[in-house]
């Protein structure tokens, strides 16, 4: 009999622990094949360095149930890239660490930078012969991963998005003059997410007026003439924007002129292409224009879990695990859309096939000169966000599983 081990890795969504729940519940409830079930505390790059625990004895059944609905990583998360050259000692390493625990089962929950994780070690254990089972289980809020029609994290993020542009679109027609207010939104490469904010608009207010996407190249001088005939038409305007617009040339238009730093997979950090249109817009056109980041929130918001995604995390940890005890390995968990009415089943991808690259929002449904969403995209997103999900409660506020320092 073979444990099990779990880790996340990545930026945080509000579901990553409900497919951390999936995993554990499914491992514990198998006791004929699997023994202790175990998670990595801050991801490969901890459980190196000796950060593990019981995810059995080091949690009551409390904190098990409150675990579901719990924003960020339970565990604690980590961005360290394991080397390209197979042949490197941290492999050995970590093999033996596995062996010392007697790990027959890992699974990794994270998106695109955690799947290469998983196609390295499926790759070496491959290499030596090691009859570990390495899997997959998928989340990004920006949806970015491909072969599979979505991920979760991406429905609830999603849910915050249109909620929050509904609500702040309240806020901005309370006065009697011309405002803009332009949100930006996360996507660096993939501009899901703030095309997400269509879901906002209503029967009586149409708002975002304006979503520009990392998919299309940004024109300031488009930009400004679209803008001005929306303010001309509607007085208050919303513009929604990714935080990874680029110019025609490929370039941010939130970099500055000095180097822009990177982080350990040579992601550019970027600067804000909010505040960036907000000056823009004040000097172009000189009307009242506010710039809000969501930042962490649209990731981190519980208040806005969807029950579909939710359900969906849940049961990519589960399935991950029932396929790793019928001897699969090397697979990240894929959605495939049913035909008809919304529904949803787990398949096996290739992980091979899935890190290092990324899907982007079809050009096609990208509409009105790059300033808007057709309707196929409504179609696509908006049965991701739906339903309300019951929270552990007291006192008014919510209670999270918090692991022990």
């Amino acid at each position: 009999m073979k444990n099990l081990i779990v880790g996340q890795s990545g930026g945080p969504t509000a579901v990553i622990n409900g497919s951390l729940y999936g995993v554990v519940t499914e491992g514990l409830k198998s006791t004929e094949q699997i023994g202790k079930v175990y998670g990595m505390v801050h991801g490969i790059e901890g459980f190196l360095g000796g950060q593990y625990m019981d995810m059995d004895t080091d949690m009551t059944k409390d904190e098990l149930t409150a675990l579901k609905t719990t924003p960020g990583a339970f565990l604690g998360s980590c961005r360290y890239k394991l080397p390209e050259d197979l042949s490197d000692p941290v492999y050995p390493e970590l093999f033996k660490k596995f062996e010392e625990l007697n790990i027959g089962y890992f699974f990794y929950c994270g998106g695109n930078d955690s799947m290469d994780t998983v196609s390295k070690l499926s790759r070496y254990a491959a290499s030596v012969n090691s009859d570990i089972r390495v899997m997959g289980v998928p989340k990004t809020i920006d949806n970015d991963l491909v072969l599979t029609d979505h991920t979760p994290g991406f429905g609830s993020a999603a849910k915050f998005v249109a909620s929050s542009v509904r609500e702040i679109n309240r806020d901005s027609e309370a006065y009697d003059k011309p405002n803009v207010m332009i949100i930006e939104i996360m996507g660096r490469h993939a501009g899901w997410l703030a095309a997400s904010s269509v879901l906002a608009r209503c029967e009586k207010d149409p708002n975002p007026l304006l979503i520009y996407l990392p998919e299309v190249p940004f024109s300031e001088e488009k930009f400004i003439k679209q803008l001005k005939a929306a303010i001309d038409e509607h007085k208050h305007v919303t513009v929604c924007v990714s935080e990874g617009l680029k110019d025609a040339e490929g370039n941010f238009i939130s970099e500055d002129s000095v180097e822009t730093a990177v982080d350990q997979f040579g992601h550019k950090i970027l600067n804000g292409c909010g505040s960036y249109l907000q000056s823009l817009v004040k000097k172009e056109l000189g009307v009242k224009v506010r710039s809000v980041e969501f930042n962490v929130s649209q990731r981190c918001s519980s208040n806005c879990l969807s029950a579909t995604d939710l359900e969906e995390a849940v049961m990519a940890g589960s399935f991950a695990v029932q396929q790793a005890l019928k001897g699969e390995t090397g697979y990240m968990i894929a959605f495939n859309r049913k035909d008809g009415d919304y529904g949803m089943e787990c398949a096996l991808v290739d992980v091979n096939d899935v890190c290092n690259r990324e899907k982007t929002v079809p050009l096609e449904w990208i509409t009105d000169d790059g300033s808007n969403l057709s309707q196929e995209f409504i179609d696509y997103a908006a049965p991701l966000v739906k339903g309300e999900c019951q929270r552990p409660m007291k006192d008014g506020l919510p209670v999270f599983a918090i692991r022990n320092r």
